[in-house]
């Protein structure tokens, strides 16, 4: 949110994704003459009635999914974060005693009424133990990692308004815990496992993002123990930057969800429709095919004017706008699968074919994709790969006779920032802008335009999780600024300037875990990025009959 669909370096094949849940399982995989005639639930374009393939994944094995043509994902999954932790801590001088204790989400409602909102878990609480109920703790002694969850002792009223009341032993079994114990019971037990002399450590940090300061654990009685909140936020954050194997499996289906979900939406589109009903198209796509309950943040679906908002879609502008004939059409959609998040631009005409106004922004933008993608490696700096990005595009608007002169000055003169005032892109996980981006031992974040937008300013590391993200916006109080500052707008084509106002923008994003000597693209190449690709799947799409409520008003008064 703030390309290429080519593979770049060590992309896995589709044929990956239908054995994930074996490889998750620990299942040995085979390789058979087929492999790539298999095709994914999830990569059909048209969702034909194909029947999903069976699971073949190891039956029995603790595991959440949302059926068999989705993703089958172990518990075994958060006993390695949890192992990784305590590695973690251990290296700090944690010892004996020492116990991690986080608490979960709770239920929430609407305001002072009881309409409940749907509960999306706590992320740390999630990466740490996949509890998928509110109302829970966990705790891990540092020592021996053993683990011990709370649930809530709830009244025999719950069976008849919520369903059956399940027993601790069958959370322990379903969570692959040590021990479920009830919350009431939460102060006895720590004391066994802390001891006398022990201590627990509880979160408290602030996000980076959000500014917001981290839900610590609290409970009746913790006032006895002693309690330290300064040491554990950083070292559980900076756990969640490195992703595991198991990790990218959830996030490489995630994004093909998605991939495969906007493939959707711009085979559908027709010029008269609202933006919302696209919106509604992929979130349908998402469930319906995917299993994903929740999105991964305020779908944006900005048409003409409007994506030039860089956050379009919120309570103010609730993507209602008609899209029109000849509109450009920004779509910043994610699906998010079992906690984790996927985050998606797909940029297109709306009658499926590109204006040369449009070709040139947008061909200016996949420019800048290629670019980052083919330069991000470990120990590259993401600053670094920011300000790539700007050269680039402004090196292709120069080419395109919408900026002039020299580019060394232009980059001097942060001219850059005036057509993509965002980062180049964010960490990505269980938070959509996820967490360590800005640790107490990592780089500060800039201060110059533009770059200050940044999320983080890290040096890459492999298994890091990240979007690509560049974009071309003409936003007037921007370009306005600009016009008024010497030292931009001596850069600025006037006449150019003034075609491209009302334009709105282009943002090409793909998710991207680094790897040992590059990057490898999450979606597997399932997204269409080059003119030719886009078009050549809208002309696919437009044969197909899609019917408009609004383009046939009376048909539906008739119904």
């Amino acid at each position: 949110m703030d390309h290429m669909a080519r593979t770049i370096r060590g992309e896995p094949g589709i044929a990956q994704l239908h054995r994930a849940g074996e490889r998750l399982a620990g299942q040995p995989v085979t390789q058979t003459a087929d492999t790539g005639r298999r095709e994914s639930h999830l990569n059909n374009m048209a969702s034909s009635d194909k029947k999903p393939s069976p699971p073949t994944y190891k039956d029995g094995a603790a595991h959440f999914d949302m059926g068999e043509h989705t993703l089958r994902v172990p518990m075994s999954l958060h006993a390695e974060n949890r192992q990784r932790l305590v590695k973690a801590l251990a290296s700090q001088g944690l010892s004996q005693g020492s116990v991690v204790l986080l608490q979960g989400g709770d239920d929430t409602t609407r305001y002072s009424g009881d309409a409940e909102n749907v509960f999306r878990q706590e992320t740390y609480f999630h990466w740490a133990f996949g509890v998928q109920e509110p109302g829970w703790y966990g705790a891990v002694d540092v020592a021996t990692g053993r683990t011990i969850l709370f649930c809530p002792r709830l009244p025999a009223e719950y069976a008849t308004w919520m369903g059956r009341i399940k027993p601790p032993q069958e959370f322990r079994e379903r969570y692959q815990v040590d021990e479920v114990r009830y919350v009431d019971e939460i102060a006895d037990v720590l004391r066994e496992m802390s001891g006398l002399d022990g201590t627990l450590y509880t979160l408290r940090g602030v996000n980076t993002d959000s500014d917001k300061t981290t839900l610590e654990a609290a409970f009746d009685g913790i006032s006895r123990f002693r309690v330290n909140n300064s040491v554990l936020h950083d070292q559980i954050a900076e756990c969640r930057v490195h992703k595991t194997k198991a990790e990218l499996e959830v996030l490489r289906f995630a994004t093909r969800v998605s991939a495969a979900a906007h493939r959707n939406v711009m085979r559908k589109i027709r010029p008269g429709m609202k933006e919302y009903q696209l919106e509604a198209l992929f979130q349908y796509h998402s469930y319906y095919h995917g299993g994903c309950r929740h999105q991964a943040y305020t779908n944006i679906c900005g048409s003409g004017c409007n994506a030039a908002t860089l956050h379009y879609g919120h309570a103010g502008d609730p993507n209602a706008r008609t899209i029109d004939d000849g509109d450009i059409c920004l779509f910043d959609m994610g699906a998010e699968y079992y906690g984790y998040t996927s985050d998606i631009t797909c940029s297109f005409p709306a009658n499926g074919k590109f204006t040369d106004n449009q070709k040139l922004i947008y061909n200016t933008v996949l420019r800048a994709s290629q670019a980052v993608m083919a330069a991000v490696k470990p120990g590259v700096s993401w600053v670094e790969m920011h300000r790539l990005s700007y050269r680039t595009m402004l090196e292709a608007l120069k080419e395109g006779g919408v900026v002039q002169g020299d580019v060394d000055e232009m980059m001097e003169a942060n001219l850059g920032a005036v057509f993509q005032p965002h980062g180049l892109g964010h960490l990505l996980g269980l938070d959509v802008h996820d967490v360590g981006g800005y640790l107490e031992q990592n780089p500060p974040r800039p201060t110059q335009a533009g770059f200050r937008s940044l999320r983080t300013a890290r040096i890459l590391e492999e298994n890091m999780v990240l979007t690509i993200e560049p974009g071309c916006y003409f936003i007037d109080h921007l370009l306005n600024q600009a016009l008024a500052n010497p030292e931009q707008a001596r850069f600025l084509v006037p006449e150019a300037i003034e075609r491209f106002r009302g334009f709105g923008g282009v943002r090409i994003e793909d998710d991207i875990v680094i790897t040992a000597d590059g990057m490898e693209d999450l979606a597997g190449g399932t997204i269409p990025r080059t003119v030719e690709e886009i078009e050549a799947l809208m002309a696919e799409g437009q044969q197909e009959e899609v019917f408009v409520p609004q383009l046939h008003a009376q048909q539906k008064l008739g119904q």
